[in-house]
């Protein structure tokens, strides 16, 4: 009788990060039922190997262990081994680091996870060298002891993956009995004072050594607790965070975007991989710290940024692509590095010289093989001092250099791209591209958000079953789609309404806000899963309440039903998202920054979600100038047509009976455009205009305190 799982089956799939391992002499499995039938029918325990294609440490234990015969014939003759694309089953790595995190204390990736044939976790870590290093167990070593163990310790490791499994479903799947009280404005302050104490004010950014994260969401509590309280200590260090990674080795100072992190305490040299959910994190950050401080710096970061996802990672018929990898010909980083010699080859002395001193270009440079990443380190100012030229002189020979540069980066070999589509990564870019259209004046990233969406609808939205797919490449749809997915989605769609006034994306959104009350909310738990309904049983049912590289899905999927409210009252958008509020009050408390997603959620119900209804068919001009100069926190731009009659065939495509209170009765008055200012239900009197408007905001916030 054939073996199912008695070859290597990555063949068939189309993760580029399981493509990577389909040559390894490990008989490596996709994750789906004929791996798991096998493991139970043989009674073999299953290695999880967790993993993304631009991991580096991935790399290396695929060359150093994967790929030695002996410890393969070991894997595939006691285990039953099971490869795993973490951007593809977020669920499966958020469960097995979650018990990684638990036991070890910390996690990453590869992730390696020994399971019973159930699931059920009995053995746990990250990287293994293939021997025994520095105090590291040896891989050969580990799955000898296994194979052996399962045969005469079996009792043992059913217990220790039954006591595993327990605290996994206690941290991930279980709420509290008595909810709290959900958390009153106040927790906004608790998380910005958490925040400044995480930060490091010495170098930027948070944490006391490295490697260094971007953080998005502790920079967006400390700028809106800035334009709340005008605490300057929050403002400050959110841009001592993002001048240090607008600076340091963190940006790619010739072809613009973010890379993963750093891997020092200064934001010198990176982890080089660049996923999208980075740029898609930082963009609006600097957008945010452009409207509210003015610097032009900050709107150019976030411009080169739109420009390199649209230039590396940019689908020809929309939407965008995941990772380009840290490597390119078997080494990280070498796509990205100059020596002073390249630079000289490449532009006359002077250019050079100054370029050189601009980025901290040394011969004994900064990384491997006395090679630079790029840091600024001189100001303008310092430099045309130096140099005796004027300050607009050293720019222009400077982009000179940087254009010359970046000409001949392109010449080298490339780092590979991982072309999965994934829904709710592209959700996340498509929320900071309208974003970007707004702040930045710019129709163009509109349109780009809008075809994403299209390419997303058409290619991942399934309209017979309302439902979501996780990702699609060269063609293949696959995996049910998550909380992060539909939440992730629904933000960028909103998002795009409030920046286009386009009623479709508002309609898609409502849709699949609905979807995710359907698949996601369970009323007695009173949360949001992680995983659908509909979708496959695991060991538990995880919910994802903390931040990681990513937003929380359900911090986001909460904020976002306290917008949707306004446009469909009676969808329970709200009731689910004071439940969840009620369900995670105590967690949000105790620990503010690892929440940040939930805790802003939390201040939005406390302090109301302010609404700015623009009744016209065209914005003004100068209306647009101020939305795009203005930082308003939480602000929901309500769109909607100049009269009542056009109003009506909104409603009938949205099937609605009547209007929302947000539109309701505030059509466009006198022929003008015509906005209107409400906030916990008070609201100002139409007025043509925008300023007056705004103002009555903080007028309204004066007479509350």
């Amino acid at each position: 009788m054939t073996d199912p799982v008695g070859r290597n089956r990555l063949d068939e799939e189309q993760s580029p990060y399981l493509r990577q391992h389909e040559d390894n002499p490990v008989n490596w499995q996709p994750w789906d039922e004929t791996a798991l039938e096998a493991a139970r029918e043989q009674d073999k325990p299953i290695f999880l190997s967790v993993g993304y294609s631009a991991c580096h440490w991935c790399h290396v234990m695929a060359d150093e262990s994967f790929s030695d015969p002996e410890i393969a014939a070991v894997l595939n003759e006691h285990f039953v081994p099971v490869k795993v694309d973490r951007e593809e089953r977020p669920d499966l790595d958020r469960i097995y680091q979650t018990i990684c995190q638990l036991v070890t204390g910390g996690g990453g990736w590869p992730l390696s996870v020994w399971l019973t044939p159930e699931g059920k976790p009995f053995f746990v870590g990250t990287y293994f060298p293939p021997e025994p290093r520095r105090g590291a167990p040896g891989f050969r070593d580990i799955v000898e002891s296994f194979a052996e163990s399962w045969q005469t310790d079996r009792d043992e490791i059913e217990n220790r993956a039954d006591q595993w499994t327990r605290a996994i479903t206690d941290q991930l799947e279980e709420t509290p009995d008595q909810p709290g009280e959900t958390p009153g404005s106040e927790v906004l302050d608790s998380t910005v004072q958490a925040a400044l104490r995480a930060a490091d004010r010495d170098h930027g950014g948070f944490g006391s050594g490295g490697p260094k994260f971007p953080q998005p969401g502790r920079i967006d509590a400390l700028l809106r607790g800035y334009a709340i309280t005008g605490r300057s200590e929050a403002l400050e260090v959110a841009r001592e965070a993002l001048d240090a990674m607008a600076n340091g080795g963190l940006r790619d100072h010739l072809g613009g975007g973010f890379h993963r992190y750093c891997v020092d305490r200064e934001w010198t040299v990176p982890h080089f991989e660049k996923m999208l959910y980075d740029q898609a994190g930082l963009a609006p950050r600097f957008l945010d710290a452009y409207r509210l401080t003015g610097t032009d710096e900050y709107a150019t970061v976030a411009r080169e940024t739109f420009e390199f996802v649209r230039r590396e990672l940019g689908h020809d018929e929309g939407g965008f692509y995941s990772t380009l990898d840290a490597q390119s010909g078997g080494e990280e980083g070498t796509f990205y590095v100059w020596t002073p010699e390249d630079v000289q080859s490449l532009v006359p002395e002077l250019e050079a010289d100054l370029f050189c001193d601009r980025y901290g270009v040394t011969p004994g440079g900064n990384f491997e093989h006395k090679t630079t990443v790029l840091n600024v380190s001189a100001t303008i100012p310092e430099l045309a001092d130096e140099y005796d030229l004027t300050k607009t002189e050293v720019e222009d020979h400077l982009a000179k250099v940087r254009k010359a540069l970046f000409a001949a980066r392109e010449g080298r070999e490339r780092p590979a791209r991982d072309e999965k589509i994934l829904t709710g990564w592209n959700g996340l870019m498509i929320s900071a591209f309208a974003q970007g259209a707004v702040a930045l004046e710019d129709d163009s990233l509109a349109a780009d958000a809008r075809d994403a969406l299209d390419y997303v609808r058409e290619n991942l939205w399934d309209e017979g079953s309302e439902t979501l797919a996780r990702r699609v490449m060269n063609g293949e749809v696959k995996g049910d789609g998550y909380l992060e997915d539909y939440a992730f989605l629904a933000r960028g769609a909103f998002d795009l309404y409030q920046a286009t006034g386009d009623l479709d994306p508002l309609a898609f959104a409502l849709e699949l806000g609905r979807a995710t009350l359907r698949e996601f909310y369970d009323d007695d738990a009173g949360t949001l899963y992680f995983t659908p309904e509909s979708g496959e049983a695991l060991v538990t049912r995880p919910q994802e309440a903390t931040d990681q590289s990513t937003p929380s899905s359900l911090g986001v999927a909460t904020s976002l039903f306290l917008d949707l409210e306004h446009f469909a009252p009676d969808a329970g958008f709200g009731e689910a998202a004071d439940a969840v509020l009620e369900s995670y009050a105590n967690r949000i408390r105790g620990g503010p920054l690892e929440h940040v997603s939930l805790a802003l959620a939390a201040e939005k119900a406390a302090s109301g979600v302010p609404e700015l209804t623009i009744a016209a068919d065209e914005i003004p001009d100068e209306w647009r100038e101020t939305l795009a100069s203005r930082y308003f926190p939480g602000l929901v731009v309500a769109r909607r047509p100049a009269t009542e009659d056009e109003l009506d065939s909104w409603l009938d495509e949205l099937g609605l009976d009547e209007a929302p209170p947000i539109w309701a009765a505030r059509e466009a008055t006198d022929g003008e455009p015509t906005v209107y200012a409400c906030e916990n239900f008070t609201c100002s009197a139409p007025t043509h205009e925008l300023d007056e408007a705004l103002a009555w905001f903080t007028a309204a916030d004066e007479t509350d305190a």
